[in-house]
């Protein structure tokens, strides 16, 4: 791993709620060597440019915000990984449309690694909005929707944090194998 140790990683994320923050630093946590940089993504450009990138994101209607999605289009020639938080629905194939509703806005001279998603906690003004557009017709999927909130306010918890850096591992693991294969 020593030369991927010099590779330069630069994790950026947007969290609105804390949720993609807290996947941020475990996976900045889990990047090996000291080569490594974690800031929130804020508007600015002229980021410290890395060699890989982990880019995080808070999911709003199946995607990123235009602030990632942007910075996304933006980035040439690099590795890179998205990891998201998502209120909605804890199913791996919701996780999967919500990756490739992202990943477009990567450039084709980039390396795509994939993708880490978790569930994460809303702000309860969600479960009152739930609550206030129950009626006869929807009270079964309103409920259903209310209980999906109940059960993301304990996420993104410690075994979704250890997912993402398996994910981080595995990445690095994957990287190690090319650049012995390119020797």
């Amino acid at each position: 791993m020593e030369g991927l140790m010099e590779m330069k990683t630069q994790v950026l994320y947007k969290s609105r709620t804390g949720n993609t923050e807290k996947l941020a630093k475990a996976i900045f946590e889990a990047i090996p060597g000291q080569c490594k940089d974690i800031t929130p993504l804020d508007g600015q450009t002229d980021y410290d440019m890395g060699d890989v990138y982990f880019i995080g994101f808070w999911t709003d209607r199946g995607s990123a915000s235009v602030e990632v999605l942007d910075y996304l289009g933006s980035l040439q020639g690099k590795k890179i990984a998205l990891f998201g938080t998502c209120g909605m629905g804890n199913n791996p194939e919701y996780y999967r449309k919500i990756e490739e509703n992202i990943k477009v806005f990567i450039e084709d001279d980039n390396e795509y690694l994939g993708a880490y998603l978790c569930q994460g906690k809303m702000p309860i003004s969600v479960r009152d909005k739930y609550s206030r557009m129950k009626n006869a017709e929807n009270e079964k999927m309103v409920n259903a929707m209310i209980r999906n909130f109940d059960m993301a306010m304990l996420h993104p918890d410690n075994e979704d944090l250890q997912g993402a850096k398996s994910f981080v591992k595995e990445i690095y693991e994957r990287l190690e194998r090319e650049a012995q294969d390119d020797e």
